[in-house]
């Protein structure tokens, strides 16, 4: 799911605030489809990790509850202007995707 990321960070003394967009179908497994009453298969974002400056600042396990096309906020110190921000996502279908974005 390449692209599937909008993320972006801006710096307030030396707290960044990170903002991202996941684009993502979130399938819980247990819908049905309309037209031949089957089960939608599970496909949802397992793990999301940031990283900054080679250090982890936010690891989460995320299942199945989580919404479609789920939006991230947090804030972690540490970080100044220019540094770059690295966001990934992993789904229990194997699928992955990456994006990065310099602190503003």
């Amino acid at each position: 799911m390449a692209n599937s990321i909008r993320i972006r960070a801006q710096i307030s003394g030396d707290t960044a605030t990170v903002k991202a967009l996941i684009t993502h179908p979130m399938e819980t497994g247990q819908r049905k489809d309309k037209k031949t009453g089957n089960k939608i298969p599970a496909h949802f974002i397992q793990e999301v990790k940031c990283e900054h400056g080679g250090k982890v600042v936010v690891n989460a396990q995320w299942g199945a509850a989580v919404s479609k096309n789920p939006y991230l906020s947090f804030a972690f110190s540490g970080a100044k202007a220019g540094d770059t921000v690295k966001l990934s996502w992993v789904d229990n279908k194997g699928e992955s995707d990456t994006a990065e974005a310099k602190v503003k």
